[in-house]
């Protein structure tokens, strides 16, 4: 085809094209490329100058949202994460973006494409736009695809709800509260098993101003307690004994049972009577509130950590896991899921208190370890595992507040830890006022000064009494069953220890 005469048009489609054929496509290519960073580029060097101009302006309107959001309105992005709503909208958003950009793209290279080129120039030229549609469009989609896969699992996980059968004060979310009391539970149930097993219990109480923590733990086979108020202490008077001579009524058997018998809490639904039976009956073992709970499936807590790409820590003595005879050997590890889930549960040479300090120091490290390029890795494994493993109360609309208070926990917030374990409690014959002193000071060591709160005794005998323990006796201080050995477990305090300083670095 012949150039066009000096007396020739040339179609308006195709004046601000190069007419060299091959010669320009390198040209195109790189200012379509410039038009990919900052909109409106090629449009302007084209000569069309009032939609560059739109362009150029939606494209600054678009970064400097970006840039004042992660910069000035950083702390506002915790409120936007939580909230399902504004979650949809984000997806949407992202989606529509992608759709402008790819749009910008491909519209950039039409108007400066050669007006003339031969089959190969063409094809090379649609290849390498389609190659830049691509890398935009693979992040806009993941991006709209991993908010949408969070929102499904903040969804499945958080409920809506309230707070003391009000709705939630953005501006008090803890409803004056000084401490939020959450409790923590490890479920133990497996497909040959019935029901769930709360193995792990541990009321994190947390001041809601500095995020400075207390753990306090209760054993797996702590006995006559004393049920809540109601049809539960009704048909157990005396203290909790359990559904029969199988079952001698430990304090893990609480939830399980209420799943079995719906009577125990009326008008409860069947999700929620095991958790709400046993937050009422810690909070009186405890002498506390507890406000909330979360329970992790200790099955799929393996899951978690295998999406984690699993967790470091520190094994200070050989660890048998598995039944094929493995062992974990001492020394600095990188546990996989399988693995992590043994050294939490184990009590092969050793027991449940034990058992019950590992597991503390390895929600610690995989707490310290969740950082974010963890988290985005491997964010739908995380989401997908978290669905399964996690069951909670706590409300969606208390997220926000919750994330922060968390990052001060993260971030250098004293964290104690208190075990009521042997030979400092008895768990076979507890002495429940000293159980209720102890985690009174160790929340609120000032107001228990202050109070003129009598130390701790080792007896505690009129607590027992007031509050129906059958068999009241003093505590003898000596461990149940068979006792650890001096090398296996320190001698537990009457007061709280830093988990820092517990769990080996």
């Amino acid at each position: 085809m012949s150039s066009p005469s000096a007396g020739q048009r040339v179609p308006e489609e195709d004046a601000d094209r190069s007419p060299d054929g091959e010669g320009g496509l390198p040209r195109a290519l790189a200012l379509t490329l410039a038009s990919a960073l900052v909109w409106g580029v090629a449009h302007l060097v084209a000569g069309k100058r009032i939609i560059g101009g739109l362009l150029l302006a939606l494209w600054a309107v678009v970064v400097a949202t970006v840039a004042v959001t992660v910069t000035v309105y950083r702390s506002s992005l915790v409120h936007l994460a939580v909230r399902p709503d504004e979650l949809q909208r984000l997806a949407a958003g992202i989606v529509v973006l992608g759709i402008v950009w790819v749009a910008v793209l491909i519209r950039s290279y039409l108007v400066l494409r050669p007006a003339r080129q031969s089959i190969s120039a063409r094809t090379l030229g649609a290849a390498a736009v389609a190659v830049m549609c691509f890398a935009v469009a693979v992040p806009v989609a993941w991006g709209a695809h991993s908010t949408y896969v969070y929102r499904d699992a903040l969804t499945s996980i958080f409920r809506t709800g309230s707070q003391n059968g009000r709705p939630i004060d953005a501006s008090d979310p803890w409803d004056g509260q000084p401490r939020v009391n959450i409790l923590l539970l490890g479920g133990d149930s497996a497909a040959d098993r019935t029901g769930v097993r709360t193995d792990s219990m541990t009321l994190a109480s947390v001041d809601t101003k500095t995020g400075d923590t207390v753990l306090l733990s209760l054993p797996r086979n702590l006995e006559k307690f004393q049920m809540p108020p109601g049809p539960a202490r009704d048909r157990f008077p005396y203290g909790f004994t359990g559904d029969g001579p199988a079952n001698p009524g430990l304090l893990n058997e609480v939830y399980e049972y209420a799943d079995n018998h719906p009577d125990v809490v009326p008008g409860v639904p069947k999700n929620r009577r095991g958790p709400e039976l046993l937050k009422a009956t810690i909070a009186g073992i405890l002498g506390l509130r507890v406000d909330y709970y979360i329970l992790v499936d200790m099955f799929g807590f393996a899951d978690i950590v295998d999406a984690m790409g699993g967790v470091k820590i520190r094994v200070t003595q050989a660890i048998p896991y598995g039944l094929d005879g493995q062992v974990l050997q001492p020394g600095y590890r990188t546990l996989k899921g399988k693995e992590a889930l043994w050294y939490g549960r184990s009590r092969t040479d050793s027991d449940d208190y034990v058992r019950m300090g590992r597991q503390k120091c390895l929600m610690r490290a995989i707490a310290q370890q969740a950082d974010p390029q963890t988290v985005l890795t491997s964010f739908d494994k995380l989401a997908a595992a978290a669905k399964r493993t996690l069951s909670t109360d706590i409300p969606q609309e208390l997220l926000p507040a919750l994330i922060k208070l968390s990052s001060k926990v993260k971030d250098g917030a004293q964290i104690n830890s208190l075990q009521f374990v042997p030979p400092l409690i008895n768990s076979g014959n507890p002495d429940f006022g000293l159980i209720r002193r102890l985690a009174a000071k160790a929340v609120s060591p000032e107001q228990a000064h202050a109070s003129g709160s009598p130390s701790p005794s080792p007896t505690g005998s009129s607590d027992l009494a007031a509050h129906g323990s059958p068999s009241a006796k003093p505590s003898t201080g000596a461990p149940d069953g068979a006792s650890p050995s001096a090398t296996d477990v320190p001698k537990p305090e009457s007061k709280p220890t830093s988990l820092a300083a517990t769990c080996p670095s």
